[in-house]
C-alpha cells in the first residue's frame, strides 16, 4: 500500500487507476488510501452533467473536456453507466462516445457501473471524485446515468451542475419539472439546430423565473450543438462564472463544511448498520418476537440493541 500511495503522489496514472478500483470496491485498502491523500483534496472544480436520457450528455462532456483542455486545465471524467441486470457489469458506452477526450493525455476517463443504484450515480462516485481531486486534476466532470427525478443526487457531490435538455423530447421538460430544475446552475439546450429549440429555452426561462431558489445565482439558459462544438465555450464561461460566484459569496466554503458533516454522518450510520447486522441471531430473534407479541415496543427494542453495542440507548 505504501508503494501504491507513493506512485499515486508522484503522478503515476496506473496507480490512480488502481486506487480508483480499490475505492470503488469499498475495500479497506481503498479506505486507507483515501485517508492518506485526503489532505490534498478540496481544490478541483467538480461539475455534474445531468439530464434525461437522449439529450447528448456524453457528447457534451467530451466537448466540455476539450474546451477546458484548450484553457490548459487537466480534466478527469467519471461516466456512470447503467448496470447490466444479467452480468452486473456496466455497458461502458460513454467511453466510446468520448473519443476526442480519450486521446488527450491531459484527460483521464473512468467509467463506473451504477450497480443498481437508483440515484443516477454509483455509490462510490463521491470517493472516486475525491481520489481524482487528490491526484491533482483541475476539473472533474461527472456524467450521471440519466434517470429523471433521481438525478438530483448529483448536487451532493458537484459544485456546479449543468442540466442538459433537448428539443423534441416529449418528457424532457416534465422530467426537469419533477426535480432537476432545483439543482441546475447552468442549463444547456443541446441539439439546438432542431426545431423547437427556442421554445425549450423559453420554457426553461419561464420555469426559472417562477421557481424559488435559495441562492442568488440566476442560472443562464444556453443553446448548443455539442456534436459540432457550438455553444461549448459559452457553457464553460458560465461554469467559470459560477465557480467565481461560489468563491466570492462564501458558498464554496459553506458547501465544504456541509458535505463534511454529511459524510461523517453517512459513515457513522453505515458502521452502526454493520454492527447491528452482527448482533447474534438468537438475541435478534427474541427482540423481534417480543415486538411482534407486544411485549416490547420497537423503540425499547432498538434501545436494547444499542446497549448490546455499548451505546447509549436513550433518545
Amino acid at each position: 500500500m505504501t508503494d501504491l500511495i507513493q506512485r499515486f503522489l508522484s503522478g503515476d496514472r496506473r496507480a490512480l487507476a488502481r486506487a480508483i478500483t480499490l475505492v470503488e470496491n469499498r475495500s479497506s485498502e481503498g479506505q486507507g488510501l483515501l485517508s492518506a491523500v485526503y489532505g490534498r483534496t478540496g481544490r478541483a472544480h467538480v461539475i455534474g452533467v445531468t439530464g434525461p436520457p437522449g439529450v447528448g450528455k456524453s457528447t457534451m462532456v467530451d466537448r466540455l473536456a476539450a474546451e477546458y483542455r484548450s484553457r490548459d486545465k487537466t480534466v478527469a471524467i467519471i461516466a456512470v453507466d447503467p448496470t447490466s441486470p444479467f452480468s452486473g457489469g456496466s455497458v461502458l458506452g460513454d467511453r466510446i462516445r468520448m473519443s476526442g477526450a480519450a486521446g488527450d493525455p491531459g484527460v483521464f476517463i473512468r467509467s463506473l457501473a451504477a450497480r443498481g443504484h437508483l440515484g443516477g450515480l454509483s455509490l462510490a462516485t463521491e470517493d472516486v471524485a475525491r481520489v481524482m481531486d487528490a491526484f491533482g486534476f483541475d476539473v472533474i466532470l461527472i456524467e450521471t446515468v440519466g434517470a429523471g427525478q433521481s438525478e438530483v443526487e448529483v448536487m451532493d457531490i458537484a459544485h456546479s451542475t449543468i442540466v442538459v435538455a433537448a428539443p423534441g423530447l416529449g418528457d424532457d421538460i416534465q422530467a426537469i419539472k419533477a426535480g432537476i430544475l432545483e439543482i441546475g446552475h447552468v442549463f444547456v439546450v443541446n441539439k439546438a439546430d432542431r426545431d423547437g429549440a427556442d421554445r425549450t429555452v423559453m420554457e426553461l426561462e419561464v420555469m426559472l423565473d417562477l421557481g424559488q431558489r435559495e441562492l442568488k445565482w440566476r442560472p443562464p439558459v444556453l443553446k448548443a450543438v455539442a456534436r459540432d462544438g457550438l455553444g461549448i465555450p459559452e457553457a464553460v464561461e458560465a461554469l467559470e462564472r459560477h465557480r467565481q460566484y461560489l468563491d466570492e459569496s462564501g458558498s464554496w466554503a459553506a458547501l465544504a463544511r456541509q458535505r463534511a458533516e454529511a459524510k461523517i454522518r453517512q459513515i457513522v450510520i453505515q458502521r452502526l448498520t454493520e454492527q447491528v447486522s452482527r448482533v447474534s441471531s438468537p438475541v435478534w430473534d427474541q427482540l423481534v418476537d417480543r415486538v411482534v407479541t407486544r411485549q416490547r415496543d420497537p423503540y425499547a427494542a432498538a434501545g436494547e440493541v444499542l446497549k448490546l453495542l455499548r451505546l447509549n440507548g436513550d433518545s
